[in-house]
């Protein structure tokens, strides 16, 4: 596997090693990498290829740090960030944050959660630097992964990466709310990039019982598509972790993130990561303070509780029972 430079001066491989080295024992340590086949994937696959720069905010704005610059103080705190277990803003256009290399604990969270087994077609929404599809491919072989992004230069960029680790998955130009017909079928769905819900397109585009993994309202849905009979209906819970990713964009409600104003309300409850959960799901069906009353009478349930259920051109979110008595609408998802 060939290292990627960006210049004469680029990475020290030995460091970016042993850096690779200390983010898998961190993760490892952490519980999200318990799957051999995963760890192996993030012990092989060099995350500093995928980020040869990327930006972290300051006062005002952004600074760009990258694997060429000649002040080499620079370049060790670019190595440093790479293999930090948080995420990287890769790209930002006009002030607005657009793509992003997601935290690694997180991503491997996710590709677990997955449950993919040998032989599994994947279908990746959100192409970000490549470095999810590369580890897709180091599981699966590259042959079996198609990762899909709206923007050609983040997929021009997803390419060249790939390339210069060693992985040549499919890299396509498109709107991932319609998925990718021309690979399908599909046994596995995973989006990097938060949904207002799930795009209708995708559910004909998978096998029967198929997984489908995707970050919605400040969490991760873990739908199971139906068997062959049922092909136009999924159903399934949120994970306990929370997942902030860029939206998807080509869908209504697929804009820049926003937070739902919470004026007049408790401190306690505004602040409280799993109410503005609540929120984000029950937005356009609940009012701020009616979600308040609903969330202390359950007790402060946790994202586990709730779920989704695709079936047909409906979907709804729902706590405890898909037929139960707190159920919310959610919009139909793209084309």
């Amino acid at each position: 596997m060939g290292a990627h430079r960006d210049d004469a001066q680029g990475p020290d491989e030995a460091a970016a090693a042993e850096a690779r080295a200390a983010l898998v024992r961190e993760i490892a340590a952490s519980g999200a990498l318990d799957d051999p086949a995963w760890l192996a994937a993030f012990e092989e696959v060099p995350r500093h290829i995928f980020v040869p720069y990327y930006f972290v905010s300051r006062p005002g704005g952004y600074d760009r740090l990258w694997s060429g610059d000649p002040d080499p103080v620079r370049r060790r705190r670019w190595l440093r960030g790479a293999y930090a277990d948080g995420p990287l803003a890769t790209r930002v256009r006009d002030g607005e944050l657009i793509s992003s290399s997601s935290q690694p604990s997180l991503m491997a969270r996710m590709l677990v959660e997955l449950d993919v087994r040998d032989g599994d077609r994947v279908l990746e929404i959100g192409a970000g630097s490549g470095y999810n599809a590369a580890l897709l491919s180091h599981r699966l072989g590259e042959e079996r992964v198609t990762t899909i992004d709206l923007d050609p230069e983040i997929t021009e960029s997803a390419r060249v990466h790939l390339a210069a680790a060693g992985y040549r998955p499919a890299v396509v130009t498109g709107d991932g709310a319609r998925g990718c017909p021309e690979r399908a079928p599909f046994d596995r769905i995973i989006a990097t990039c938060t949904l207002p819900s799930v795009p209708r397109g995708w559910l004909a585009q998978c096998t029967p019982g198929a997984r489908i993994l995707a970050p919605l309202a400040t969490g991760l849905i873990a739908l199971r598509v139906g068997d062959s009979v049922d092909r136009d209906c999924a159903e399934g819970r949120f994970l306990h972790t929370a997942a902030y990713f860029v939206p998807l964009r080509g869908v209504p409600g697929g804009g820049p993130l926003t937070r739902r104003p919470v004026g007049g309300l408790p401190r306690r409850a505004a602040e409280n990561d799993l109410f503005r959960f609540l929120l984000a799901l029950t937005e356009g069906s609940l009012d701020p303070h009616e979600a308040l009353s609903l969330w202390e009478r359950e007790r402060r349930p946790r994202r586990e509780r709730y779920g989704v259920t695709v079936a047909g051109d409906r979907q709804w979110a729902w706590l405890d029972d898909p037929s139960g008595p707190y159920v919310w609408p959610l919009s139909p998802g793209g084309p």
